[in-house]
């Protein structure tokens, strides 16, 4: 049995039950583990915290025991022993009659280079065993998306990253809620349907390996943004999710050019053009 941490997040020891290829640089992997019956999530866009071996080990190596002080003696941990962490959004989870979940599924963008994840996702097969820092309470603090209840249209924007959180937040829409929705990806086999009850409005935006991707905000996104006509709306609300130098561009815009209040504009950098995660931590 795995140790909590500070409550409401704790670790859950899982194992790979399936993966399915969603296209050229996306893949589902399904995990299941009798410790998800403790964990809970109403989110949306749900982050969460994976940990996953080094070749050649049969599990990751992190000090879960150790409670509070997991962090500081996972850190001191050799290079090539600690486990690698990496962040990311729940995609779906599966509960059975009672509620408990009892399997969850996480979407993974496989990069050219490949980092430790990416390689890790290309290879995973049933019974590979993983680690995962999740919440133990529904409602918490690594929830983003909170559209106000008085909401009369949603704006979305993300890269490949953030597919999986906005493809959830389309499902759970209410029906005839105004959407629209800009999606950034690299390869046109990763577009797919995106089923949702709301009224929605999505533009998939693929990029053709030209031009600065990625660096200090995307001009793909942002060219279509400023070209595109939005509904009328009293009290819209915005989530916009993916490389930190867009979202910081497209967050400017939203507010700057389009007048939206930013107490209605929920942004989140996944990750950063030029940084591993690890570096990206250093700098928090």
């Amino acid at each position: 049995m795995t140790t909590a941490v500070a409550a409401p997040f704790r670790f859950f020891s899982l194992q790979v039950v399936r993966t399915r290829r969603l296209g050229p640089s996306l893949v589902r992997v399904s995990f299941a583990g009798e410790d998800l019956r403790d964990f809970f999530s109403d989110g949306y866009d749900q982050s969460l915290s994976l940990f996953l071996p080094h070749p050649g080990q049969s599990e990751p190596r992190i000090p879960h025991q150790l409670g509070d002080g997991w962090w500081q003696a996972w850190r001191e941990l050799p290079d090539d022993v600690r486990a690698v962490m990496r962040s990311y959004t729940l995609r779906s989870l599966r509960r059975d009659g009672l509620g408990r979940t009892t399997g969850i599924d996480i979407d993974f963008v496989l990069h050219t280079p490949a980092g430790p994840a990416s390689r890790w996702a290309a290879r995973a097969a049933a019974g590979d065993r993983v680690v995962l820092l999740g919440p133990a309470i529904a409602d918490n603090r690594a929830i983003r998306f909170r559209a106000p209840e008085d909401t009369d249209l949603v704006l979305l924007w993300g890269d490949e990253t953030a597919l999986p959180a906005i493809s959830s937040i389309l499902e759970s829409l209410p029906a005839g809620l105004r959407v629209r929705a800009w999606l950034e990806v690299h390869d046109a086999g990763t577009i797919q349907d995106l089923p949702t009850p709301a009224d929605a409005d999505i533009t998939w935006l693929v990029h053709d390996g030209h031009g600065e991707d990625g660096a200090e905000g995307s001009p793909l996104a942002l060219g279509h943004l400023r070209d595109a006509p939005l509904p009328p709306a009293e009290r819209p609300y915005v989530w916009i999710a993916g490389e930190s130098g867009c979202v910081k561009q497209l967050r400017r815009h939203f507010v700057g050019e389009r007048g939206i209040d930013r107490r209605r504009v929920t942004f989140v950098g996944y990750w950063r053009q030029g940084l591993t995660e690890e570096q990206l931590r250093e700098q928090e």
